[in-house]
């Protein structure tokens, strides 16, 4: 199965996250790295892309917001989360769901890397938000 004529075919794929590369996501988050563990570039897949955010004690993602969904489940460590204008206290096994077009931020508020998934549409789907 592929997406259009010059995407990557999807295929299944089983890996430990830590095997996937982290990227520094820059200045404006400073702490925060992102790896992209399965996506439409890498794996062809056609509809989500899983993410997995570690943010560094004291790191944070900036406050954003963009015309796409995030659904969120916090892996381990403790943080927080602005979202419906409030503050939202975070750890292990909470979930999160952020409406496209909603504002939003994370931040790590504990002393270890606060880590957590992030379902995202693919590229394309994004690019059509």
């Amino acid at each position: 199965m592929t997406n259009g004529p010059n995407e990557t075919p999807a295929q299944g794929k089983v890996t430990h996250y830590s095997a996937v590369p982290a990227q520094e996501f820059g200045s404006e988050a400073p702490g925060t790295r992102i790896r992209w563990l399965i996506d439409d570039d890498h794996d062809g897949a056609p509809v989500y892309a899983l993410r997995m955010i570690e943010i560094a004690p004291g790191g944070h993602t900036p406050r954003h917001n963009h015309p796409y969904e995030h659904e969120n489940f916090v892996v381990e460590g403790t943080g927080r989360v602005w979202l419906n204008g409030a503050w939202h206290t975070l750890a292990p096994g909470d979930v999160v769901f952020v409406p496209g077009g909603m504002e939003h931020t994370y931040e790590n508020t504990g002393a270890e890397a606060f880590k957590f998934l992030c379902g995202i549409p693919v590229r394309r789907l994004r690019a059509k938000g």
